[in-house]
């Protein structure tokens, strides 16, 4: 039986549930494809590249569907580089677009062989250039820098791979009230802090903010963004970022991806020069993918609301701030529905999982499925309440595997240090 708001028939459930365990997070590679072509195909500009942000979710075989699909990866931290060429990524396609990087992380990146970079203030593009010019006259040899060659017993200057630097954009009017990025009057200082060491600020990055469904907060401001990049004299690529939304609420406003790959492609295409455009889908792209299975441990009643308890807790999903406090939750069983809220396994008062859902009565042992937890549900989990984390399975058709072990309690000692 498929309930008709779950993607996953209930034989295939209780297939999974008697060989992996229950709480699971089961990833359902087709619709992440398909989620994945859609939007690839909604952008007719021909200088478009797609990269995940790899923030929402960084298991390895999810992040090889998006590498073989021919997306890249935006990285906000190291540890996002990290996954990213952990799972086959070349350097060449990982952006990365983030704050507050220390020297040695820095050069670390450098070391990796990452050679784009939108960088989020002044301070940070100073001491990207000083640690640039650093490992330069060091003549340091990494993946991403060259060591000098040798023609004629003459000694050439060492090659660099190219650099390309952006700003992130800070400017109130369409950025909000933002502790992120540049604005537009530090652009001069910029360009000369740069050239200092022979790299060009090419690049300026637009970030609306996470999780937005309404259209028109990006295409409202593609002229303006467009403008303000045109400030920059030696602009070359626009990264329209990511904060591009999800409906959790699936009755609720969605964002038009193809309305808005219309509008920045016409804007673009009438352009006197060639700009790149670099997309950054995160939760759009992942979050409708997954659904987290948990059992039914504790039926009680308060009234007529029924209040379910269930085999994990909200420490397993992302915080409300990031989702909204809403995740559709369903059961494959059938009647009259009730008022109910889903209670996690522990005493902690927020411990909801969902709260005032439409369910029907359920008993000990049923399966409840949590949906959409791609985005930010594995990758916010966390050990408060200590509570070992699910599994991870990704189902391809009918075939599945598993894409990460269960904890068990052991992992709460790890690094602990008895005396």
């Amino acid at each position: 039986m498929l309930n008709p708001q779950c993607p996953i028939p209930q034989h295939q459930v209780e297939e999974l549930l008697s060989i992996y365990d229950s709480p699971l997070y089961v990833y359902q590679a087709e619709i992440l494809r398909q989620t994945i072509a859609r939007i690839t195909k909604s952008i007719p500009y021909p200088r478009t590249k797609f990269h995940f942000a790899s923030v929402t979710n960084g298991n390895i075989s999810l992040l090889q569907i998006f590498k073989d699909c021919g997306w890249g990866i935006h990285a906000n931290t190291p540890g996002d580089i990290y996954l990213a060429l952990k799972a086959g990524f070349s350097p060449k396609n990982i952006v990365y677009s983030g704050s507050n990087l220390s020297a040695d992380e820095i050069a670390q990146l450098l070391n990796l062989g990452i050679t784009a970079f939108n960088l989020d203030s002044i301070n940070q593009l100073q001491v990207f250039c000083e640690v640039y010019q650093n490992q330069k006259n060091n003549n340091i040899c990494s993946a991403g820098i060259l060591p000098a060659k040798e023609k004629n017993n003459q000694q050439e200057a060492r090659t660099i791979k190219e650099i390309k630097l952006g700003l992130r954009l800070n400017l109130s009017e369409i950025t909000g009230d933002s502790r992120i990025g540049v604005s537009p009057n530090e652009f001069d200082k910029a360009v000369e802090i740069a050239s200092k060491v022979n790299l060009k600020i090419s690049g300026l990055h637009f970030y609306r903010g996470t999780g937005t469904n309404a259209t028109k907060a990006f295409t409202q401001v593609i002229n303006r963004v467009i403008e303000t990049a045109k400030l920059l004299p030696d602009w070359q690529y626009l990264d329209f970022g990511g904060g591009f939304g999800y409906p959790y609420h699936h009755d609720g406003v969605a964002f038009d991806w193809e309305s808005f790959g219309k509008e920045i492609s016409d804007v673009l295409l009438k352009l006197d020069r060639k700009i790149d455009l670099i997309i950054e889908p995160g939760r759009a792209a992942i979050a409708g993918c997954a659904t987290l299975l948990a059992e039914v441990v504790s039926v009680k009643w308060q009234q007529d609301k029924q209040i379910i308890g269930v085999n994990t807790t909200v420490a397993n999903l992302s915080v409300p701030s990031v989702h909204g406090g809403y995740r559709e939750i369903v059961s494959w069983k059938s009647g009259k529905s009730y008022l109910t809220d889903v209670c996690g396994n522990t005493t902690y008062s927020r411990d909801y999982l969902g709260k005032n859902c439409q369910i029907p009565q359920l008993e000990i042992g049923n399966i409840i499925a949590i949906l959409d937890v791609g985005a930010y549900g594995y990758a916010m989990s966390s050990h408060f309440l200590h509570r070992p984390r699910p599994a991870e399975v990704l189902l391809d058709n009918d075939k599945h595997k598993l894409i990460r072990r269960r904890e068990d309690y052991d992992i709460l000692l790890h690094n602990q240090i008895f005396t």
